[in-house]
């Protein structure tokens, strides 16, 4: 049997989503708790792999196993052994040739800012402090010239694995909330650091330093040293990936109790 399953983590505890010998990571919690629950081990796939310190509201996962459980027994079984920066949120039974990974249509990522002349202390974890005054109507106007396809290779990582840079954006707002700018970017997929990249490269239109074509020197380029620099992984939250709607995956925001929940009150 197959199932996915969607998690919502707080990134700073670990050094990102994949197992790594060195340091705590996400994966290697939830495999750990999935094989308790299952007693055999577990190993998943994700909809995609998250950095240290960026965190996730739904990250999407599969899994094979011979151990029938309900979706109630997968959800509370993982959250009693997961880490409080760890949450299970939903499990469905899905067809075999479904993929966390492959069978997403799109992803999507949320950068924030914090815009204000004082440090914050509440949300130093979850927000990039930005002391300057940003215009977030220039960085929307620079932000459109990334949509579409394109060769991305200005907002790569220099160690980036992917295959190629070529990727497609297809939405992309930048808005403000009082003192909070918020950054959304949804792509078929994304390229290492791409959404750090651009949110670093924004930020300069914003305080006025470039004008917003710039965005599309810098995209034409094809030179990571043209772009800003990369932005903190503070900011950065996995909103999560979209699939076909023939899945029938609960969509966000979550309802807070479930129908189904309600009923084994």
């Amino acid at each position: 049997m197959r199932y996915a399953m969607a998690f919502e983590y707080d990134g700073q505890p670990f050094c990102g989503w994949q197992t790594q010998a060195h340091a705590p990571s996400v994966q290697e919690e939830v495999e750990a708790a999935l094989s308790k629950v299952a007693d055999s081990s577990i190993r998943v796939v994700c909809s995609g792999r998250t950095d240290s310190g960026v965190h996730a509201l739904q990250q999407v996962v599969h899994f094979d196993t011979d151990v029938s459980r309900s979706s109630r027994s997968w959800v509370l079984g993982c959250n009693v052994n997961l880490p409080d920066a760890i949450s299970a949120q939903w499990a469905r039974e899905v067809d075999s040739d479904f993929s966390a990974r492959f069978s997403a249509v799109s992803r999507t990522y949320r950068y924030t800012i914090i815009n204000r002349w004082t440090r914050p202390a509440l949300a130093r974890h979850r927000q990039t402090w930005v002391r300057y005054p940003l215009d977030h109507e220039l960085m929307q106007q620079a932000a459109e010239h990334l949509l579409g396809e394109h060769d991305f290779t200005s907002f790569r990582a220099v160690h980036c694995q992917a295959h190629h840079p070529v990727r497609t954006i297809s939405a992309i707002k930048v808005r403000r909330k009082d003192r909070l700018i918020e950054i959304d970017i949804t792509a078929n997929a994304f390229l290492y650091h791409m959404v750090r990249n651009i949110a670093g490269s924004l930020i300069p239109v914003g305080r006025g330093q470039q004008e917003p074509e710039w965005i599309a020197e810098v995209l034409q380029s094809k030179s990571r040293a043209a772009a800003g620099k990369t932005a903190a992984p503070e900011g950065l939250i996995y909103i999560g990936p979209r699939y076909a709607s023939a899945q029938g995956f609960p969509e966000l925001p979550l309802a807070a109790f479930p129908e189904h929940m309600l009923a084994l009150k």
